[in-house]
């Protein structure tokens, strides 16, 4: 797992929105990185939804948030719409991003073992460190954890 203050790891990947997001392009301002197992799912709904209803707060404070998932940008569109998401989701297809942060890793779920993305958030600085990580995230309450830290920033 990447630890506390180190540089998080640079990427670029496509966006809902049709763009493309660079990590190291959003210096100097604190991104949160919400990584969630799969689109349309009740606990990755749930936690999108709250990212989403939190993201003026989060922009006020100046930071940016970005859900990522290994579902492809289509998926995440049609999510975005059924969901009335306002928070980018990132598409990491082929899961280098995922990997690169820790978070793609071997699960358990009803006696069954599987790799997967385990539901993680990471709070980079200005300076593109890892400032909090939150592994296994329980999703109630998890955005307004998360925007509580930003303020202590």
């Amino acid at each position: 797992m990447t630890e506390p203050l180190k540089i998080a790891p640079d990427f670029t990947l496509p966006s809902t929105g049709g763009t493309d997001v660079t990590l190291s392009d959003l210096r100097p301002a604190p991104v949160v990185l919400f990584f969630y197992p799969r689109d349309n799912t009740s606990g990755c709904t749930k936690e999108s939804i709250a990212f989403s209803e939190l993201l003026g707060d989060f922009s006020a404070a100046g930071a940016q948030v970005f859900g990522i998932s290994k579902d492809s940008l289509n998926r995440h569109d049609k999510f975005v719409a059924k969901q009335n998401l306002t928070v980018p989701l990132l598409s990491d297809e082929h899961g280098t991003v995922c990997e690169d942060f820790g978070v793609w890793a071997e699960k358990k779920m009803y006696g069954k073992t599987f790799m997967g993305i385990v539901r993680s958030t990471f709070l980079i600085d200005g300076e593109g460190r890892i400032a909090r990580h939150w592994p296994k995230v329980k999703v109630d309450g998890h955005a307004a954890e998360v925007l509580a830290a930003l303020k202590d920033l």
